[in-house]
């Protein structure tokens, strides 16, 4: 399943990564006009007008006896998708954990077990209110989808300039945090000086004291 998702992803055939590409674009765009229930539906009346017509095709070329009596869709009917009980359990086991981890995380936020922790998530929050004011989350969501289907085949192509343009960007940040280190150093105030011991009385001193 992984491997059919990275080679949908590297556009490693085309013609079926342009289908789901197109698919999913066009299945979300339309939902700010449609319903999801309205999408759904005319999304299988497509489906089903193009198989419907392709198997009265395949069986009138079969009365004519100039097909077998193959069927178009054969394979996708004999491709096992179930689940054996193994898969299913880790499956659960899967989501379950993944529900734990974020119920624990947010849980942690909202109480404020961490407060550099808890600061940053309310720092993210208030920033998502300005992107929900500027979009929603349909716009959103597109978007998500054209950076999964450009951004690895774009990196993949463009490798070695992204490379280069991140080592050039990690020695611009090192060197602005050097630069900010030293100024710390020289505007640092100094510790003050340890004062000196008192010399000790000379014998003499003590001897004329003691004649007193």
């Amino acid at each position: 399943m992984a491997s059919k998702l990275v080679d949908l992803v590297y556009w490693r055939n085309m013609r079926w990564t342009g289908m789901v590409f197109t698919g999913l674009v066009m299945g979300l765009a339309s939902l700010f006009q449609l319903s999801a229930i309205t999408v759904l539906s005319h999304v299988c009346l497509g489906i089903m007008s193009v198989t419907a017509t392709l198997r009265l095709y395949y069986k009138l070329l079969e009365v004519l006896r100039w097909n077998p009596g193959v069927h178009p869709f054969q394979s996708y009917l004999d491709y096992d998708s179930s689940l054996t009980d193994k898969e299913t359990v880790m499956l659960v086991e899967e989501v379950v954990l993944l529900i734990a981890f974020a119920v624990t995380e947010i849980k942690r936020l909202l109480f404020i077990e961490n407060m550099i922790d808890s600061i940053k998530f309310v720092l993210l929050l208030y920033l998502l209110t300005y992107v929900g004011i500027a979009t929603n989350g349909l716009t959103l969501i597109i978007a998500a989808v054209i950076a999964v289907f450009s951004l690895p085949l774009f990196y993949k192509k463009q490798q070695v300039r992204i490379r280069k343009l991140v080592r050039a960007l990690r020695a611009f940040v090192k060197k602005i945090k050097n630069l900010f280190n030293s100024l710390y150093e020289k505007v640092r105030p100094s510790s003050a000086p340890a004062s000196k011991p008192v010399p000790p009385a000379s014998p003499a001193i003590k001897q004329k004291s003691k004649s007193k």
